[in-house]
């Protein structure tokens, strides 16, 4: 056997005894998950309840509908299942932007994003039958102005009727538009995979 197969396969040796299971429909978590080598597979639940209290601010919201998701989840496991949860949000002038509700939503999340710095935070919620570790991520992403013909073009083009504020940063939007990342590229993409893997090694 190769060492870089006996590198891999020691790597988070304390999971092994469970099953991961992804909770989210998200494919952008799918693939970042996917690349921490861990094998898992992907649980979903019909109409969740994504609501908050409105008096949460910034990561609040993110951390509390992981956690949400989880108890959604904690009734169904087995005692040989890990659950991970996780809910994005952005916020901008103490505003939480989640998914746009259609393109005219899309379209005001972007002027209102174009020329600012906003944060991307991430909750991510770990749960066993013996265990849960919750945990947010931040990571601040600065747009160049944008115009309303490039706009118009993400929208038409991209679709990003899923996703938080209205954008993917690995899309076209990401490549025109992003000017700076102060923080994890991948939490502004759905999943801060480098603090999960750390938060998995200690799942006892």
């Amino acid at each position: 056997m190769s060492l870089t197969l006996l590198v891999g396969d020691a790597m988070l040796d304390n999971i092994k005894k469970y099953k991961v299971i992804l909770a989210s429909a998200s494919p952008r978590r799918r693939e970042l998950l996917a690349g921490l080598d861990i094998p898992y597979e992907v649980r979903t639940l019909p109409d969740v309840d994504e609501s908050f209290p409105p008096a949460l601010q910034g990561g609040d919201i993110p951390l509390y509908i992981s956690k949400k998701k989880a108890d959604a989840y904690r009734s169904l496991m087995a005692d040989d299942e890990l659950v991970i949860t996780a809910d994005t949000i952005v916020w901008l002038d103490g505003e939480p932007l989640g998914k746009p509700a259609d393109e005219a939503d899309a379209r005001r999340m972007l002027n209102f994003m174009s020329g600012k710095t906003h944060s991307v935070f991430t909750g991510v919620t770990i749960t066993t039958r013996g265990v849960q570790r919750s945990f947010v991520a931040c990571s601040q992403v600065t747009f160049a102005t944008l115009t309303a013909e490039e706009i118009d073009y993400y929208i038409a083009k991209y679709r990003p009727m899923d996703k938080a504020g209205s954008y993917g940063v690995q899309e076209w939007i990401g490549y025109i538009g992003i000017s700076s990342i102060d923080g994890s590229y991948f939490n502004v993409m759905g999943l801060p995979v480098q603090r999960l893997y750390n938060e998995l090694k200690q799942i006892p």
